[in-house]
């Protein structure tokens, strides 16, 4: 079938275009770099004509709590209306666990804006909600370093490799649509903490991972559990150590 991946060329969309490619599948990448625009419709009509499934795993440039939310809320409005009109049967979504749990964040009040648009539109959909990213381990570091110092709180954390979550989004794209939510996450739960500290280490990078009950995580205060998924999600199989020792 002909899969639509928007964010197709970022690091999540390359490997699930692959992914599904080489499970005789038609997985056309579309972002801007493919002349795909979804904040200004260039390019999606065309894109989706003939398409069964569209997935959505871009991210937004910007951060910032106004950015963010005027591209989550355009982008996912164009993509619904120019897919419903395209006859897209599935609308797929990535996110991530515990979104509605971080919602002093900006980005993640975006995120819940981006699930309730899909959610009320009417359309058969599956929306993923993914854990941390290993590959994004050393931005956690950068985003809670001040002078030169990591602070951390020591909340629990389910991490996944890149890969593992392509595989899981690909198995829900050729799905039938759950109308739902599916949590994917890592074999293996870390304090937060710890978890940066082994993956700086491995890296040779200096810094000191001070643990602070008190330091937020992406402007959130976590609880114990607010970044773990819950027990009926579907685990990766390949853990923290093996990945690093493939960098």
């Amino acid at each position: 079938m002909k899969i639509v991946v928007i964010g197709g060329t970022g690091l999540i969309g390359s490997k699930l275009v692959a992914t599904l490619n080489e499970h005789g599948h038609e997985a056309v990448p579309a972002s801007p770099n493919t002349g795909v625009n979804t904040l200004t419709g260039e390019g999606l009509a065309k894109v989706l004509e003939g398409a069964a499934v569209v997935v959505d795993v871009s991210n937004s440039p910007s951060f910032a709590d106004e950015p963010v939310m005027e591209f989550f809320r355009t982008s996912t409005t164009n993509l619904l209306e120019y897919s419903a009109k395209a006859g897209v049967g599935h609308y797929v979504a990535l996110s991530v666990v515990g979104t509605d749990r971080l919602a002093d964040s900006g980005y993640f009040r975006a995120k819940i804006v981006q699930e309730k648009l899909i959610r009320d539109s009417g359309r058969a959909y599956s929306i993923v909600h993914a854990t941390q990213f290993f590959e994004f381990v050393k931005a956690i570091a950068d985003f809670s370093t001040v002078d030169g110092t990591v602070r951390l709180p020591s909340a629990l954390i389910q991490p996944m490799v890149s890969d593992d979550v392509a595989a899981a989004v690909a198995r829900v794209a050729v799905g039938e649509p759950l109308n739902g939510i599916r949590e994917i996450g890592g074999p293996e739960e870390f304090r937060l903490d710890e978890l940066v500290r082994k993956g700086l280490a491995a890296k040779g990078d200096p810094r000191e991972v001070v643990t602070d009950e008190q330091a937020l995580y992406y402007g959130v205060r976590l609880g114990e559990r607010t970044l773990l998924p819950g027990p009926d999600a579907q685990l990766g199989e390949t853990t923290f150590d093996k990945w690093l020792a493939q960098q």
